[in-house]
């Protein structure tokens, strides 16, 4: 398995805390981010997580006190003992700008941001 460092990545990941649900057909966990970039979620992996790698599940962020949330279709694609790695498959407008907004405010470098758009698209 190959270890992608920072100066590789397509996409800056944003450290941030903030609670989440995890949806697996009748499961829900609640847990925490840990990390967030434009294409996928580093999380707290919750207590009894058994989804097998490359289930489709959905991920909800809690953002300023449950006003608003990031709804994102995920992939799991990595499972540590205390982590879960996700890719994001879908997610709609409304959260998207909400992400957008997060992303932008932590690089803090419009150019960056819009090279991140550009990598979404290719």
């Amino acid at each position: 398995m190959s270890t992608k460092t920072p100066e590789n990545r397509r996409f800056h990941r944003i450290n941030f805390d903030a609670p989440c649900e995890l949806h697996y057909q009748d499961h829900v966990w609640t847990t925490e981010v840990l990390d967030i970039s434009l294409k996928g979620v580093l999380v707290q992996r919750p207590e009894g997580w058994n989804v097998p790698l490359s289930k489709p599940c959905e991920l909800v962020v809690h953002l300023n006190e449950h006003e608003a949330a990031i709804v994102m279709a995920v992939e799991l694609k990595h499972v540590e003992d205390h982590r879960l790695g996700f890719r994001c498959q879908y997610i709609d407008l409304d959260s998207a700008t909400h992400l957008k907004r997060l992303v932008e405010l932590n690089l803090g470098d419009q150019a960056l941001l819009e090279r991140e758009f550009a990598h979404l698209i290719d």
